[in-house]
Formats: structure tokens, C-alpha cells, sequence
């Protein structure tokens, strides 16, 4: 018997996701006045990333639907893990995990 695949974009809670192209990137950049560094972060190991073929240093658009705003858009700079958690080495050393 073949295991059937879910699709995690297709679920009710996931959010749409959209990589912007390098121009619309620019132009929410030069929106908010802001460096790519400057967004929230999405790892590249994130499932919905994976999903839609981003890559580290894509910029996306996520739209989520709101009872108050109708909807909400955030952007996220597409990372890898080791760009957000040098912290996380020292506390995983404390632990004496590894």
C-alpha cells in the first residue's frame, strides 16, 4: 500500500507563502526603510520554506487571515540556523548537550 503524502500547504492553519522576486524585494526594502537583516527570520529547515523552494537570503511574503485586519502580511528573511542562534551553542554547553 502507498503512503499518501500531506501536503502542509493545503492545511487550514499554515498561511500562504510567497517568495518575492528579487524587485518586489527591493521595493518592501525600500518600504520600510530596512537591510534584509532587519526582518523577522524564517529557517531554512522550516517546513512551508521547504515546501515552496526557498532559499537562504529569499525574502517572503506571508499572509495570514485576521478576524480584526481581514488579513495580516509579514515578511521573513529566508536563514539558516547557525545565522540566528550563536547563543544556542553556549546553552546547549550548559546542558552538556551537543
Amino acid at each position: 500500500m502507498e503512503k499518501k503524502k500531506f501536503n502542509i500547504l493545503d492545511h487550514e492553519l499554515v498561511p500562504e507563502h510567497i517568495i518575492l522576486s528579487k524587485e518586489e524585494a527591493e521595493e518592501v526594502l525600500k518600504k520600510f526603510n530596512i537591510k534584509p537583516e532587519q526582518l523577522p527570520k524564517i529557517l531554512t529547515t522550516d517546513p512551508v520554506v521547504k515546501a515552496i523552494g526557498a532559499k537562504k537570503g529569499d525574502i517572503i511574503k506571508v499572509i495570514r487571515r485576521s478576524k480584526t485586519a481581514l488579513k495580516s502580511v509579514v515578511y521573513r528573511l529566508v536563514v539558516e540556523e547557525s545565522e540566528i542562534s550563536p547563543a544556542r551553542d553556549v546553552s546547549m554547553e550548559m546542558f552538556g548537550e551537543e
